[in-house]
């Protein structure tokens, strides 16, 4: 004793709503964007200003050879930075190392312009006799 009764069957919905995913990687973009400079990487040294070029942006991140003020040498590489002072010869042994496995990376000093020339003279040495084709030197533009 069916009366003509159908049951209407529901078609599901097969639909993502995004709106709270947008809102959590614009929150995560945000914050980001607020903590990138202030994390800084490596010593802090004062360097000489000169009106300079900058590396390629094609290049590879460059080791970067510190000596603070106190005249203690430092080596930044890419992920991994030291913060405790190393010796001239195991700064020479660590770059001649990653240079023989990447021989086109850059190596740049970074020094105190108040440390003696002396010492970034024996770093740049000591960095070309561990096998550096090519050092360089990192100052600041004038407008720093």
């Amino acid at each position: 004793m069916q009366q003509g009764y159908q049951r209407k069957r529901r078609r599901l919905v097969a639909e993502i709503n995004v709106v709270p995913y947008i809102d959590v990687m614009l929150v995560l973009l945000i914050i980001f964007m607020v903590t990138a400079p202030i994390v800084t990487q490596g010593v802090k040294v004062e360097l000489p200003q000169a009106t300079s070029e900058a590396l390629p942006a094609d290049s590879k991140p460059p080791i970067v050879a510190s000596i603070d003020a106190d005249g203690d040498y430092f080596l930044d590489v890419g992920s991994s930075s030291s913060k405790e002072p190393l010796d001239l010869e195991e700064v020479a042994i660590r770059v001649g190392a990653i240079i023989l496995l990447e021989p086109e990376r850059p190596v740049v000093v970074k020094a105190d312009r108040r440390i003696a020339y002396e010492k970034v003279i024996q770093l740049m040495v000591s960095l070309q006799s561990a096998g550096v084709p090519s050092v360089g030197l990192m100052t600041d533009s004038p407008g720093d």
